[in-house]
């Protein structure tokens, strides 16, 4: 597992390089290989220094988090759980006090547990790649670095300029690691071992700054005001911001305050301590579950059906707006061939020319080049012709929310393309199903619902449809996962998914507006709950006119047996009645001029009554509703598991990551005690609180969805 292969200088090249695993990672093997070759580079007296470095294209991943989920929630004891959490935190101080100077060769990407080896050596230098990541991202995880980088990284490069990368999980490119003081050099890969060893070769001392008498924190010890300060600033700007939802920042910062103070092994002891806290803390468990594990699994298109891998090579889009040209967009980033057809040419000119604007910018951020630019740009065809669109593998509908239009291009994109192009419909509310009843090969038909800005935001909603055969979903996943996005398997339903979901918290907060609470109440426990935005100000993004027709439309479809949606008289009033229509007429629930603020003449529509519920309550009542309806997807056959509910909600509208997502969320809370609070919710608030039978089911068989 580690190499160790001394030249005829003296000096150990000591390569990491699990078996059968495409990625290096701590767990209790890998831990007990690198003690035993600390002992052996230590007894090695012809051993002048060690370069370490990785037999894999990154340098270390980390932690093994199924390990740590394992751990997290396998009831295992405090005194358990320190004894087995401080392993990676003792032999990364054994290798920097065994005597011999170690020299990090960092030739990939150094996260979590592989950027802390990396601190733990004398000195680091990296690979000049764009592709290579530095970074502490364990607080997105619900943890903190558990190998001494609450403890290194500060007594390296300062307090104040470490606490992105531990509260933040911030991460780095190379050249800017080195200018934050993260790593020691830069140089080509070729040239990387080299360089390690012309240093070693120098006679570096094999004893750490912080091992050394009277060493200093750069920048300030927590004796210095200014650096007090900090402190003060970044806890209440950290509690401010998260609402207490994330243990994980407050542990990281007691880790500096306390550890700081003392000496290294101290400072290690403390940080272990920390670690397991939030070990023991359900945040933790549920957030690797659904962040790592089942984002993982989604990636790798474990629900994927049996059938030939086809990624396709040539893929068309009609509708050049702001959401087919981020289509495209994503698509020749992923080097795949892109026709970009609208109604006319300069419909479809004006959706490459917002990719070429895009890509300027990264240019002159200095995150691009041009070649690279023309190169992308040169593979997507504008068009307005459907002829063009003859060998596509796939074509993507990206066309206004109309029947009728979207009936028209998907002949005519038919007319031209193969019999085994997959045809998908781009589409957040209408039946896929319906849609394909236009198709003459309704089983080449699939819904790909990708979210707006669709070149950013990483998740795709696929939607099967009654005919969409097995190999049509295949490769409909395929062409996801080719341009870098994660997908999530839905059935057809109105809604779908995502949509349905998401505008339950929506809805909420306009119940809670026509009920007489305060609109700055509202939002703010919107904003307590962990949600991206409030759900007024969300409502104006999304559009209140179109939140309105939306909802014309389904009860001109579904007529009496459309779902009561308890919005929609709200919607109304601001729309049709105040001329309202959200963010893009300027007017919404928030008046949009030099700064936005809530609209004044909300309260002559809905005075505010005298009683108002506590913040907690709202909150509550936020997580519930769109906790119960992703319960009745599940019931009604919308999903078909719960890991694509929880990943979908957090990476599609942003449900509070650190519950882990909704269905986690009911399995933190119980599903008995989660039944009967919903039940009370119910009786206080109506019937949009109702568990569906699926729980009750559950919780009678003392049943969970993990």
């Amino acid at each position: 597992m580690f190499r160790n292969e001394r030249d005829a200088d003296g000096i150990i090249t000591l390569t990491f390089d699990m078996p059968d695993r495409s990625q290096n990672v701590w767990n209790r093997d890998s831990l007990e290989a690198l003690n035993a070759a600390i002992d052996t580079i230590a007894a090695d007296a012809k051993c002048i220094g060690v370069v370490l470095t990785s037999g894999k294209k990154d340098f270390v991943a980390g932690a093994d988090l199924k390990d740590l989920e394992a751990i997290s929630q396998g009831g295992r004891s405090a005194e358990e759980l320190y004894e087995g959490a401080g392993a990676l935190s003792a032999v990364l101080r054994k290798l920097e006090t065994c005597g011999k100077p170690f020299v990090a060769a960092i030739n990939g990407t150094a996260l979590g547990g592989g950027l802390e080896l990396a601190l733990a050596c004398h000195y680091r230098i990296v690979a000049d790649a764009n592709r290579i990541k530095i970074g502490l991202p364990e607080a997105t995880l619900g943890l903190l670095p558990g190998g001494g980088g609450t403890q290194r990284l500060p007594r390296m490069i300062g307090v104040q300029a470490s606490l992105p990368l531990l509260l933040e999980g911030k991460q780095l490119r190379p050249q800017k690691a080195l200018q934050a003081g993260v790593v020691d050099a830069v140089v080509r890969a070729n040239e990387l071992i080299a360089a390690c060893k012309a240093w070693v070769e120098t006679s570096p001392s094999a004893v750490q700054p912080w091992d050394i008498k009277g060493f200093k924190v750069p920048g300030g010890g927590l004796e210095d005001a200014a650096i007090a300060n900090v402190f003060m600033v970044a806890n209440a700007m950290f509690a401010a911001k998260t609402y207490g939802n994330y243990p994980a920042g407050k542990a990281i910062l007691s880790c500096l305050f306390e550890g700081l103070r003392l000496d290294i092994d101290s400072g290690l002891r403390i940080e272990s301590r920390y670690f397991v806290e939030l070990l023991l803390n359900p945040v933790a468990g549920a957030m690797i579950r659904t962040m790592f594990m089942s984002l993982g699994d989604a990636n790798k298109l474990k629900r994927r059906p049996e059938a030939s891998k086809r990624p396709p090579t040539k893929v068309g889009i009609i509708g050049a707006g702001l959401m087919g040209a981020g289509i495209a967009y994503s698509t020749a980033k992923a080097g795949i061939s892109v026709v970009l057809l609208d109604r006319d040419q300069a419909a479809a000119d004006k959706g490459k020319a917002y990719v070429s604007s895009s890509e300027d910018r990264k240019i002159a951020r200095k995150r691009n080049t041009e070649a690279k630019r023309d190169a992308l740009l040169a593979r997507i065809v504008t068009t307005a012709d459907y002829a063009d669109l003859a060998g596509c593998d796939l074509v993507v509908e990206a066309v206004f929310e109309d029947r009728a239009v979207k009936a028209k291009v998907t002949g005519l994109a038919e007319a031209v393309i193969g019999s085994d192009a997959v045809f998908g419909s781009n589409t957040s509310t209408l039946p896929i199903s319906g849609l394909a009843q236009a198709s003459v090969r309704p089983e080449r038909f699939i819904g790909l619902h990708f979210f707006s800005p669709a070149e950013r935001m990483p998740l795709v909603e696929v939607i099967v449809g009654d005919k969409t055969s097995d190999e049509t979903l295949a490769w409909a996943l395929d062409f996801v996962q080719a341009i870098g996005k994660t997908p999530i398997v839905v059935n057809d339903r109105r809604g779908f998914y995502t949509s349905r979901v998401f505008g339950t918290y929506i809805t909420e907060g306009m119940v809670m507006l026509a009920d007489g609470i305060k609109p700055a109440l509202i939002e703010n426990a919107g904003k307590r709950s962990g949600m991206p935005m409030p759900p007024l100000a969300l409502a104006d993004e999304v559009g209140l006119k179109l939140m309105y027709q939306v909802g014309v439309q389904t009860q001109a479809d579904l007529g009496d047996d459309a779902p009561n949606n308890p919005s929609t008289p709200v919607l109304e009033a601001l729309v049709m009645k105040a001329d309202r229509g959200g963010k893009r007429t300027g007017a919404g629930f928030y008046d949009y001029g030099d700064d936005r603020r809530l609209w004044s003449g909300l309260g002559a529509l809905y005075p505010v009554s005298a009683q108002q519920p506590t913040a907690p309550d709202l909150v509550e009542r936020f997580l519930y509703t769109q906790a119960l309806e992703a319960a009745r997807c599940m019931d009604l056959g919308v999903l078909n598991a719960a890991e694509d509910a929880d990943v979908g909600a957090i990476m599609g509208w942003g449900f509070a990551p650190y519950t882990g997502g909704p269905l986690s969320y009911i399995d933190g809370i119980g599903l008995q005690v989660f039944v009967d609070r919903a039940d009370a919710l119910a009786r206080a608030h109506g019937p949009r609180f109702e568990p569906p039978g699926l729980l009750r089911t559950m919780a009678a068989e003392g049943r969970s969805f993990y």
